[in-house]
């Protein structure tokens, strides 16, 4: 086709297409036009829908060339094909490549900053190293996205037949297009929609969205069918020739262009006459038609089109001639034929002139020989250097034939995928691995590969992948024990702990002494011991603390069973000094182990996790926040972006939670649910982000805010069987309590008692639901209360803490009578003078102040008011403040003197 013909294909299709550029040209203005007035840029999104021909492609080609010439924007442009949409990133590749290729890699890596080694391989431009998590991918891309915006220049991003992109980019497109507000960047993308059931459920999500209404093109009307046939026949062509070239393509812009270039060819007269010859000279420009015409070509020349059809996109013509089997002369004379019937374009690289061609042709080989031309595909793919995950969307369309050589292909091409941040991709071809088959004593190794695959993205998937691994025959000692670990995890993940406690107790009983069963019965008492109704809870802390009670941490296995114990010792409120014990001899000169870092696979995050939740509750608060800024670090480096870097939030939020930082725990807890939220909804980490962000609302005196915040995440029973921080049911209680609804918070409240007295669980700082309890029956029954409160007392010193004990001791004044709660307010602030836990600290020293006032001791209370006023507005807990304030005006009231600052 020549230039000329372009023109004038573009030119006809955008005919009547006055609303949809005046959409594009008011997204561009936004986008650019608004600097003159002083105003930011607005970025945004702009798709197009519609059938196949009608125009889309030519739309967005005269969008970008509004934004280039026009506008002097920096546009970015990719196109999904049919062909590669097994291929993971390849709509991302073609988008930013051509910005990325000019640039030096010392230049690449300062534009990616920390996500060069991260984003890079999905990006082409580093080659793939190790498995990446998905979400830290995307993350990656994000910020090289924001990083071109905040260029200069406008940025604009056009993607044409994203239907066909590949799941990995529209994946990354969807959840970014959330962005593109906050952005300086238009993305304007074009859609079939009867296509979108293969797209990937998240770009299906976000244009459906409401107030992502995309612009919707309809078939030419008879009038600018018409105008077309009179451009190409001037003064010629009547009424009825032109009537019926608009029945036969039904106002289709691309038919009714190639309709009239072939009339044109045939030497037709636009007349009526000729009218009748349009319906067949109509059908050879699709569907059979374009077979028919394709054959008259040649033998040689439908081959090589054949070659280009299973090839794809951005075809290379050598390894066209290589998969039609001639040699360059040859294929040159072919693609000039091809070029001259519209079929092909392009001179360095070969594309097909529409999408809809390239369809037709590929359903029209054989499907003997389409099988043997992928396999060829992927040879040639190989031979020239680009590697086995290029080359696996050609073997995934082989027919399976017991070819070993061809399963270790695809096992290579599933590990290249998984560092590109591509589970699906490597998920496909590690199942078709399955169908070849592999030979038997590899099949066990292939379906542990595939439930790995799975780990980060599909837990129930890894679940029976490696449940079907572990039952054969041929899986080395070193991988059953690696399978076995990783199922208990993905079990866990899924929120099943009894599962996988029971599968690690199971394959422990079948491995003989050494590291393997040791690192097992470790994972045992881990999933057990978290669980909230472990059926045994006595008897594993029994077993557990005679296992650990001599060793000194010599290797990995005992580290992770001394973190282990130490962590049960703080959930039953055994002697802190005892448990920090336990800790430190789980760390090496006071810092993980190597070997058990965040990101070690063999462990996994959960042993670190513990040891920092242990210190943030027995008031080594400094050590907590080192961790677990370390976790953040580590994950952010990895690329770990989903729930590790979530959960790793989430523990910092703990940190500041404890500490008294409630504006900062808040802020914490929220980018924690953030991360978890692109999970997707129901998993652990939702209710360690949402118990730790209710407790943080409550202590801010923002009982509405927390309740409402219940409701809308599903705070209700039943809750999840894992631990969580602090214990769900009686932050259940508490929140009723703190609504007045006494008589639920009781119920609630005693079920959490029972259920935890049963198991020997008394850390009051972590379930202090007899502290509530005793609150809730105090009008009813005093007596009752003043038990439940002294026995959280006594639990509390067995625990020792200063947090603990002080904590306790202020809830049991509550409850207690007069001049006995005086007695316990005055040793509770001491306590909690000497605790990290500033909250805590200013709720003892206002209830001290409030009690002395009634007391009638007006000069002490009204100190003690005032310093709790300032500590609680150190600590943000804006309820607190108000009661100090209330309780400081009052004592003024009566007498103490003037307030100066204190009561404002």
């Amino acid at each position: 086709m020549s230039g000329h013909q372009r023109e004038q294909n573009a030119s006809a299709a955008l005919f009547e297409r006055k609303l949809e550029l005046q959409a594009a040209e008011e997204a561009l203005q936004r986008l650019c036009g608004t600097e003159t007035e002083g105003r930011p840029r607005l970025g945004g999104l702009l798709l197009y829908n519609g059938e196949a021909g009608l125009g889309k492609t030519a739309l967005l080609a005269e969008t970008r060339r509004m934004a280039m010439q026009d506008r002097k924007c920096t546009v970015l442009f990719a196109r999904g094909s049919e062909s590669t949409q097994a291929v993971p990133f390849h709509v991302v590749r073609q988008l930013f490549q051509p910005a990325l290729a000019p640039l030096s890699e010392d230049e690449r890596k300062q534009l990616l900053a920390g996500w060069y080694e991260i984003a890079g391989p999905a990006l082409g431009i580093v080659p793939p190293i190790g498995p990446q998590d998905p979400q830290g991918v995307r993350d990656g891309i994000d910020w090289l996205v924001s990083q071109l915006a905040s260029r200069p220049e406008p940025l604009v991003a056009v993607i044409d037949d994203a239907h066909w992109a590949d799941a990995e980019s529209l994946t990354w497109l969807g959840y970014f297009a959330n962005r593109l507000r906050e952005a300086p960047l238009l993305a304007v993308i074009s859609y079939r929609p009867e296509e979108l059931d293969d797209a990937a459920p998240v770009f299906r999500d976000l244009v459906v969205a409401r107030g992502n209404r995309p612009v919707e093109l309809r078939p030419l009307t008879p009038e600018a069918v018409n105008r077309l046939v009179r451009d190409a026949f001037p003064d010629q062509a009547d009424a009825p020739f032109c009537r019926e070239v608009w029945a036969v393509t039904g106002g289709n812009p691309y038919e009714t262009v190639e309709l009239i270039a072939k009339a044109k060819e045939r030497g037709l007269k636009p007349l009526e006459e000729s009218a009748p010859l349009l319906r067949d000279l109509g059908a050879a420009s699709r569907g059979t038609g374009l077979v028919a015409r394709l054959e008259r070509l040649g033998t040689a020349v439908t081959r090589f089109a054949w070659a280009a059809a299973v090839l794809g996109t951005e075809i290379q013509p050598s390894l066209a001639a290589n998969l039609a089997g001639m040699g360059p002369a040859q294929a040159a004379e072919c693609a000039d034929k091809l070029r001259y019937a519209r079929i092909l374009v392009g001179a360095i690289d070969l594309e097909f002139v529409h999408p809809l061609i390239a369809t037709a042709i590929y359903a029209s080989i054989p499907p003997a020989t389409r099988t043997a031309m992928h396999g060829q595909a992927a040879w040639s793919v190989t031979e020239a250097g680009q590697g086995a995950a290029a080359a696996s969307r050609h073997l995934l369309e082989v027919h399976p034939d017991h070819d070993s050589e061809l399963v270790e292909q695809l096992r290579v091409a599933a590990r290249e995928h998984l560092a590109v941040g591509a589970p699906d991709a490597a998920r496909r071809c590690l199942e078709r691995a399955l169908q070849e088959p592999p030979p038997e004593e590899e099949r066990a190794a292939v379906l542990y590969e595939l439930g790995c695959s799975a780990l980060l993205t599909s837990p129930p998937t890894t679940v029976n992948h490696l449940r079907s691994a572990l039952s054969l025959p041929h899986l080395t000692e070193e991988l059953r024990v690696d399978a076995t670990y990783r199922l208990s995890q993905a079990y866990a993940h899924n929120s099943q702990l009894r599962e996988a406690a029971a599968v690690v107790k199971e394959q422990a009983e079948r491995t003989p002494p050494g590291p393997g069963r040791m690192r097992l019965q470790a994972a045992h008492y881990l999933w057990q011991g978290i669980q909230v109704e472990e059926q045994d809870s006595l008897a594993r802390s029994r077993r557990i603390a005679e296992l650990t009670e001599r060793l000194p941490g010599r290797d990995n296995t005992e580290r992770t069973l001394l973190a282990l114990r130490g962590f049960d010792g703080m959930i039953r409120g055994e002697d802190a000094v005892q448990v920090v014990e336990f800790m430190g001899r789980a760390l090496v000169d006071g810092r993980l182990a190597e070997g058990m870092g965040w990101t070690n696979t063999e462990w996994g995050f959960e042993v670190p996790s513990i040891i920092g939740i242990t210190f943030a509750y027995t008031d080594r608060l400094d050590q907590a926040e080192e961790l677990f800024k370390e976790a953040v670090t580590a994950f952010e480096i990895s690329g770990w972006s989903g729930g590790h870097l979530a959960f790793a939030h989430d523990f910092l939020g703990l940190v500041f939670r404890r500490r008294g930082e409630l504006d900062e725990a808040e802020a914490m807890l929220r980018e924690g649910l953030r991360l978890g939220k692109r999970l997707g909804p129901g998993l652990p980490i939702h209710w360690d982000g949402a118990c730790l962000l209710i407790d943080t609302l409550l202590a801010r005196g923002r009982v509405d805010e927390a309740q409402a915040f219940a409701e809308e995440n599903g705070f209700r029973p039943p809750y999840t069987p894992a631990i969580v921080l602090p214990d769900a049911a009686s932050l259940a209680g508490r929140l009723l309590l703190a609504r007045g609804r006494k008589k639920e918070a009781i119920a609630e409240l005693e079920a959490a008692g029972r259920r935890l007295e049963e198991r020997g669980r008394h850390n009051t700082i972590w379930a202090p639901w007899a502290l509530d309890l005793a609150l809730a029956v105090a009008d009813e029954d005093p007596e009752r209360a003043r038990t439940l409160a002294d026995k959280a007392v006594r639990h509390a010193a067995v625990f020792g803490t200063d947090t603990a004990v002080g904590d306790a001791l202020r809830r049991a004044a509550l409850v207690a009578e007069p001049h006995e709660a005086l007695v316990k307010l005055e040793k509770a602030v001491v306590h909690l003078r000497r605790s990290p836990c500033k909250y805590e600290f200013a709720e003892a020293l206002v209830a001290h102040g409030a009690a002395l006032l009634e007391a009638g001791k007006l000069p002490e209370a009204a100190e003690r008011l005032r310093e709790g006023l300032e500590v609680a507005e150190q600590c943000a807990a804006d309820g607190l403040v108000e009661t100090a304030r209330a309780a400081l005006a009052s004592a003024v009231c009566e007498g103490v003197g003037p307030t100066g600052d204190a009561v404002r």
